[in-house]
Parts: structure tokens; C-alpha cells; sequence
């Protein structure tokens, strides 16, 4: 597998632009092909990143990774057990599934025997197999530690000014600032993993087209400490948990409320990742970069249940602050061109609503490291590079369609619930076709027609029910989501005798 690439100073095959997760693993994965790679950082670690929720299928790919480019600290932090086995001092969370909360304005938080507000899906049968959550300041600093341990040249602190691209030559010309001191490099590709629009159109004249989105939302957010758990406040309103599957804390807890939700993650030594995730498909939640506190402050006094577990939360050092990011969609208009890469999360992004974000990544970073595996000399109009864009993008539309049906039932607990099976089911499906060995195409099994017919054929019906309000067309559609559904269902979702309450349909990872 490995190929022996002659490697002069200050001239590299790849350069990776970011040392986030992604930008490390790709740059670990082409390393151990046998290119020169480096890696440019604009910033320094550790550093304050968001989106830590991992999942089955991340899990499942880190695993592969390992195993395909001998990267075995990437199995290692693959499960909750290994993760605390082998690294416990790279911060983590453990999360043994999906858990929602439907908070109604001006009401304690309330549901009933039958669970009617509350839905728990358990990812995985115990902790050891957890998933886990990324505390992203430990992992993304751990990940770059080890591309440097494989002999991947790092440069922090280093912000690229300028990029040319001779037409009579192969290589980037690549100008640094380094702290006001100008170095130069080549590079023959450059691989955009910053997570941002902002380099690709910069310097590859680029654009952040959000029109076709479905889902439409801003968020904001930070870390905090000192703040009481969800499980001690059922506790003490006395809402029974004994038919849990699971605490909810150990899980990515979704609140939802009628402006939107709130994630709420948590890390062993306390730490919680906590967001507001405000829908803006309406133009409801236009939030100026000056008052994004107030209305933070102005939404949790509608909630109490809420209010009263986040009041007691002081800032943690990083970020230190409240953050407001901006309409969080992202899709570029293309994402390759001439001697260039832009990996999925940079690419593309729609929302962290059930956690699609880290397994989107490493997906996109399985496909590039595959392109690559036997070739490097791939040009602008070569078919490899456009199959990879068409399937991101198709990717993309997927991931959008299930998101955006879980804002446009957030109104009827039932139809969230149902909503939310539609996602589950495509994990399921993924899942149990990579275990299998079957090597799916597209991520979510968007390259399964009947699964995506079936999804797309029922949004409209989504949407009428959610313009009229019906509760009694609302009912309809969860019927015929369910039966609808049966083909794909082989773990037993929307069996109304568990009462929203899933311990067991997670597939088997023990591998």
C-alpha cells in the first residue's frame, strides 16, 4: 500500500490547510501511502472547537480507518472503553444514545406514562461500547500530535496570504505568514480543511450557495461549568427515569421548544457543551451579533425546567463567552478544481441535529483517501473528481431532508417521534450494510433508492400538516410513517409497547 515519494524541505505532495480532526486524519492517511504532507494552522492548539457528538458509524469508520493506513490509536478511541483504557487523559463524554425532551413555553417540563414527551434511543447495549462525546480542544490536539509522530511536517501559527498556480506548472506556490516572518512553500495539492467557507473562496473563487437548503438555523453557544444535570432535576420533580434505558446525561440530549432546541453534551470531568439552535425558516429568529445574549437569556426565561438547571452555569475558560454563529448552513458551489480538495465538513453543513457532523467528516475523508490510494496525478475534469462532488452533494440533500422534517414536526411529539425514525432507520440501514462488508456508497444509505424515495415522498405531506396544525393529519402521517417504514425497519422502531423508551437497537459493533 505504501509508496516511497522523495520528500525535499518546503516541497510536499499534499498541504492540508487546518489541524482540526479531519484536516489531521486526512493528512495522517495520505501519509501512510507514502505521500509528503503537511499540515498548516493558522491557529494553535489546544484550542476552543465545537461539534464533539460522535456516533455508531464514526465509530465504525474511525475503526476501518485504522485498519486500512495502521493508525491504531484511531480504534483506540473509537469506543468509550478503549477511549478510557488507552487515553484517559484526552478528555471525552460518554454517550449511549439520542435522547429528546419537548419543553412547552411557560410550563415545567412534563410528560406522561407513556412517554408522550420524551424519546430515548439507546446507540449501543452497555459503556464500554459507547459512543462518546469529543471534547474537540483534547482530540483535535491529540490527533495533530500524532501526525507530527509520523513524521507529517506542522506548521502553527501560520496563515497562508497567498496561493499561485503556474500554468506551465504542477505545484502550488504557497506564501506564509508565520508570526511577520514569510516562508514559502509547494505543494501539488492543496486540501482544504478549515471547516469554513471562508479559504476556498478566497483564494479558489468559491461561493457559499444556501438557497436549496431546506433547513434554515443559527445557533448559539459555549461551554459551561457548574451546571446541574437533567437527570437530577427529573429526579426531583420527581418524574420517574426507571424504564430509561439509559441516564440522559450520557447521551446528546436534544430539548426542543418552539423556537428550535438545545443540545446539552457533557464531559467526564463535568464540563458541558450546551447550544440554542434556533429555527430561522420562517425569518423568525433574525439575531444581530450584538444581542445574541439577551435573547439566549430571553428564550431560556420562557422554558423553566431549562432555565432552572442552565442558571446556576458559569462560563468555562474557553470559549469563555456566549457565541453566535451565523446561519449555520454551508454548501460551496463546487468542491475541487485544479490541484485542489475541499473535505466534507468545509464543503458542507447543514445542522447538528442528531449528531450527523463528525460521521459526515470522516466519511468524506474515507472516500478522498481512497481516491488517492493508487494515484496522484487526478486532474480538474477527471471523472473521480466529479463522482466524489456529485456524491457529497447528494449526501447533503439527504441529511438536510431528515433534518429539516424534524423542525417542521417539533410542533406534535408524535410526528417528531416519527420524523426522527426516518433518520434512525437510515442510520440503521448504513450500519448493518458496513458491518455486513457490503461497503455502502453514500453515507445514510442516500444511494438506496427506496429509502430515499420513501423520505422524499413524504416530506410534502410533512409540510401541509405542519402549515395547518392538524393534530388529526398529524396522527395519519405517524401511521403511515410506521407502516410505511416496515422494509427497513429491523430493530423495532415505532413499536408503541416500548413507550419511546429503545434499549436495543443498536446493531452489533463487537467487532
Amino acid at each position: 500500500m505504501k509508496r516511497n515519494s522523495e520528500h525535499k524541505g518546503g516541497s510536499y505532495d499534499f498541504a492540508v490547510i487546518g489541524s482540526g480532526f479531519g484536516g489531521s486524519i486526512t493528512a495522517m492517511g495520505l501519509k501512510q501511502l507514502g505521500y509528503s504532507v503537511c499540515v498548516i494552522e493558522k491557529n494553535r492548539h489546544p484550542r476552543f472547537a465545537i461539534g464533539e457528538s460522535s456516533t455508531p458509524i464514526a465509530d465504525m469508520i474511525l475503526r476501518d480507518l485504522a485498519d486500512d493506513y495502521d493508525l491504531p490509536f484511531l480504534k483506540q478511541i473509537s469506543r468509550y472503553g478503549e477511549w478510557q483504557k488507552n487515553y484517559p487523559d484526552v478528555k471525552c463524554g460518554l454517550k449511549r444514545g439520542f435522547s429528546y425532551f419537548h419543553h412547552q413555553k411557560e410550563k415545567s417540563f412534563e410528560t406522561d406514562p407513556f412517554h408522550k414527551n420524551e424519546l430515548l434511543v439507546a446507540a449501543s447495549l452497555d459503556n464500554e461500547n459507547s459512543d462518546t462525546n469529543w471534547f474537540r480542544s483534547d482530540v483535535d490536539y491529540f490527533l495533530i500530535q500524532k501526525a507530527v509522530d509520523l513524521g507529517i511536517d506542522y506548521f502553527e501559527k501560520t496563515e497562508v496570504i497567498q496561493l499561485d498556480r503556474r500554468a506551465d506548472h504542477n505545484d502550488w506556490f504557497i506564501k506564509t505568514d508565520t508570526e511577520k516572518l514569510i516562508k514559502n512553500y509547494k505543494a501539488k495539492w492543496i486540501i482544504d480543511a478549515t471547516g469554513s467557507a471562508d479559504f476556498s473562496g478566497k483564494f479558489f473563487d468559491t461561493s457559499n450557495n444556501v438557497s436549496d437548503f431546506k433547513t434554515n438555523s443559527v445557533a448559539i453557544y459555549s461551554h459551561f461549568k457548574v451546571v446541574s444535570s437533567w437527570s437530577t432535576y427529573l429526579q426531583e420533580k420527581k418524574i420517574s427515569t426507571s424504564d430509561y434505558p439509559y441516564n440522559p446525561d450520557d447521551s446528546a440530549l436534544h430539548h426542543i421548544i418552539d423556537e428550535g432546541w438545545i443540545w446539552m453534551l457533557r464531559f467526564n470531568d463535568g464540563l458541558l457543551s450546551c447550544g440554542m439552535v434556533l429555527d430561522g425558516s420562517k425569518g423568525e429568529q433574525k439575531i444581530d451579533k450584538k444581542d445574541h445574549r439577551v435573547v439566549w437569556n430571553q428564550i431560556l426565561n420562557h422554558y423553566p425546567s431549562l432555565h432552572h438547571i442552565l442558571q446556576s452555569g458559569v462560563y468555562a475558560n474557553q470559549p469563555g463567552r456566549l457565541i453566535h454563529s451565523g446561519r449555520l448552513q454551508r454548501k460551496l458551489n463546487r468542491t475541487f478544481g485544479e490541484g485542489w480538495i475541499a473535505l466534507n465538513h468545509t464543503s458542507c453543513f447543514v445542522d447538528p441535529m442528531h449528531s450527523t457532523g463528525i460521521a459526515f467528516a470522516l466519511s468524506g475523508i474515507e472516500r478522498l483517501l481512497k481516491l488517492f490510494r493508487s494515484r496522484i496525478d487526478i486532474k480538474n475534469d477527471d471523472n473521480a473528481l466529479i463522482k466524489f462532488q456529485d456524491k457529497t452533494f447528494k449526501e447533503l440533500e439527504f441529511i438536510d431532508i431528515l433534518i429539516s422534517m424534524t423542525y417542521r414536526t417539533r410542533w406534535n411529539p408524535e410526528l417528531f417521534t416519527a420524523a426522527v425514525m426516518l433518520y434512525f432507520v437510515s442510520t440503521v440501514q448504513y450500519e448493518q450494510r458496513r458491518i455486513q462488508g457490503l461497503d455502502p456508497d453514500l453515507f445514510l444509505s442516500a444511494d438506496d433508492q427506496k429509502l430515499t424515495d420513501l423520505v422524499f415522498g413524504l416530506y410534502p405531506a410533512i409540510i401541509k400538516v405542519e402549515e395547518n396544525k392538524n393534530v388529526k393529519k398529524a396522527w395519519e402521517l405517524v401511521t403511515e410513517i410506521t407502516k410505511k417504514i416496515e422494509p427497513f425497519n429491523t430493530v423495532g422502531l415505532m413499536d408503541a409497547s416500548k413507550r419511546n423508551m429503545y434499549r436495543h437497537t443498536a446493531v452489533n459493533l463487537h467487532l
